[in-house]
C-alpha cells in the first residue's frame, strides 16, 4: 500500500554564518529557477546544469523525485507528474557534503510504503511527527528504493549518500513534550548522544528520571517537555 510521502526541502550547507532554514531558503546570491508540471504534463527550464542541480524547495504536493518527476539534461531542467519546485546550482564546499536530502512517509495505521530512489544509499530517521513511536526495524525501515512505515509513524527521513560518506554532519533539533505526566518517545536516529537544550515545562527534566535516549531516539516522562539535540 502506498502511503503518504514526498520529497521535503532540501536544507543547503554553507559557511557559518550563512546556513539556510528547513523551508529551503537559500542565500540572496543563489540563482534559483522555479519549474512547474501542470497537469501532470513534462516541462522543461533552461537552467544552468553545468555545475549539477539541486532541488531546494518542493511547491508541489505531489512528490518531486529525482529521475522520476524531474532531472536534467543539456539545456537545462525537466519536471513531470505534477511536480513543481524550485531548483539551484550546486556550491560544493571543500569537505562538506552539500545537501541534506529529505523524504516524508507516513503510516495511517496500515504499513504503507515510499518509492525513493536510494541507490544503495543509508535512511536514518530525522523528524518523527506522530504521536506514535517510529522505531527503525519495528515501525519504519527501508528496502532497495523504498522507506516504510507502520503503526502510525509518520516522520522526515534523511537519504545519505551513495558513495557510502554517510549523512550530513550537523546535529538536529527535537522537541519531545510529556503530556499529562505520560510517558513519550520522540524518534531520531542518534548516533553519538542527545544533549538538552532547553526546557519548555515547569515540572524538571533529569537525565535518567524525567527523559532518555537510545539510538532510536528520546524519551520523555513525569510532565517533562523539551528541546534537545541530537548527534
Amino acid at each position: 500500500m502506498k502511503g503518504v510521502c514526498g520529497l521535503l526541502p532540501t536544507l543547503w550547507l554553507l559557511p557559518m554564518p550563512a546556513l539556510a532554514g528547513q523551508d529551503g531558503a537559500t542565500p540572496a546570491e543563489t540563482p534559483v529557477v522555479r519549474c512547474e508540471s501542470d497537469e501532470g504534463t513534462r516541462q522543461r527550464c533552461a537552467m544552468d546544469v553545468s555545475r549539477g542541480v539541486q532541488l531546494v524547495r518542493q511547491l508541489s504536493t505531489q512528490s518531486c523525485i529525482r529521475e522520476t518527476s524531474w532531472g536534467m539534461d543539456e539545456q537545462g531542467i525537466w519536471v513531470s507528474r505534477g511536480c513543481r519546485a524550485e531548483f539551484a546550482p550546486e556550491q560544493p564546499a571543500p569537505g562538506q557534503r552539500l545537501v541534506r536530502r529529505m523524504v516524508r512517509c507516513e503510516s495511517k495505521g496500515r504499513t504503507v510504503t515510499c518509492p525513493v530512489l536510494l541507490r544503495g544509499a543509508p535512511v536514518r530517521l530525522i523528524r518523527q511527527q506522530s504521536l506514535l513511536p517510529c522505531r527503525e526495524g519495528r515501525t519504519w525501515g527501508y528496502g532497495r528504493n523504498e522507506i516504510w512505515v507502520s503503526r502510525g509513524c509518520q516522520g522526515q527521513f534523511e537519504v545519505g549518500a551513495e558513495d557510502g560518506s554517510g549523512f550530513v554532519d550537523v546535529p538536529r533539533q527535537v522537541i519531545c513534550e510529556s503530556k499529562s505526566e505520560m510517558r513519550r518517545e520522540c524518534g531520531v536516529s542518534v548516533e553519538r548522544k542527545v544533549t538538552l537544550v532547553r526546557q519548555l515545562s515547569n515540572a524538571p527534566c533529569e537525565e535518567g528520571r524525567s527523559w532518555g535516549w537510545d539510538r532510536a531516539g528520546v524519551w520523555v516522562d513525569k510532565g517533562c517537555r523539551a528541546e534537545f539535540s541530537a548527534d
